[in-house]
């Protein structure tokens, strides 16, 4: 994975307005770069927040139709959550893996470690219900479909990232991280390659999605920023077939969740 001569560039998309169930997606990016005059050109990766992908995809719960279960209950009390929430967030993981006041670190059912499993209750307009937003179910192919239906509206050959928000053990704030992708080299592996002296390289493997994913995210903003959608132009990461789901580190390998 390498940047163009001509350095790394992000063009936000602002004119993309807000997302509401059925929404397409592919229609409102397209029409985001007509307004801003911006073309696609080859090779450039389109990193779409996980928000609004959700949200066209119907990912929204509305709390008061969820009935918590006993265990739920039991964990809500341990750390002072709202019950039904925690209840959501047990229907989106494998298996809890820590817990303490106000915080549940779960495996996510897509293989991601995660605070909450990822549900977020932030810049949705909740109107009279308390609302939660869940992770696409697939993100890999909500990635997969938005980069075809790109692809054909352009005519030209795009990467697509799904990017969300996590924190990191040992590391305060968040930071971009790909849950889903297309068209895009998501690991960088050059184990048994030589470094510049000639030196065996052993355990050397880049994340290219995540990286994309993070630069992405300091245009994208957190909060007010109304971004949810960039371009990402002069990165060479041609696909290689993996995907975001092939950038979760096994539980076998894992030494600090196990």
């Amino acid at each position: 994975m390498s940047a163009a001569q001509n350095g790394l560039q992000i063009l936000p998309l602002t004119q993309i307005p807000m997302v509401a169930a059925g929404d397409d997606l592919v229609a409102m990016v397209g029409d985001s770069m007509r307004q801003q005059e911006i073309r696609f050109e080859d090779d450039d990766i389109v990193v779409i927040a996980q928000k609004i992908v959700s949200k066209a995809e119907d990912r929204i719960v509305r709390l008061v139709d969820v009935q918590p279960s006993d265990s739920a209950c039991d964990l809500a009390r341990e750390v002072n959550k709202d019950a039904r929430l925690v209840e959501l967030i047990l229907r989106e993981s494998q298996a809890v893996v820590r817990t303490a006041p106000g915080v549940i670190i779960v495996r996510h059912k897509l293989g991601l470690v995660c605070a909450n499993a990822g549900i977020d209750q932030s810049n949705i307009d909740h109107g009279d219900a308390q609302l939660a937003l869940l992770l696409p179910e697939d993100p890999d192919n909500s990635a997969r479909k938005l980069r075809a239906g790109l692809e054909v509206s352009s005519g030209r050959s795009l990467g697509v990232i799904i990017c969300d928000s996590i924190n990191r053990p040992w590391r305060l704030g968040t930071v971009g991280v790909a849950i889903g992708c297309d068209g895009v080299k998501a690991l960088d592996d050059r184990r048994g390659q030589g470094d510049i002296f000639g030196r065996t390289l052993v355990t050397t493997m880049s994340n290219v999605a995540d990286s994309v994913a993070t630069a992405a995210s300091l245009v994208m903003g957190e909060t007010t920023e109304k971004v949810p959608c960039v371009v990402v132009r002069g990165v060479t990461a041609a696909s290689n077939g993996a995907t975001a789901a092939d950038c979760n580190r096994p539980v076998e390998e894992d030494l600090f969740l196990k």
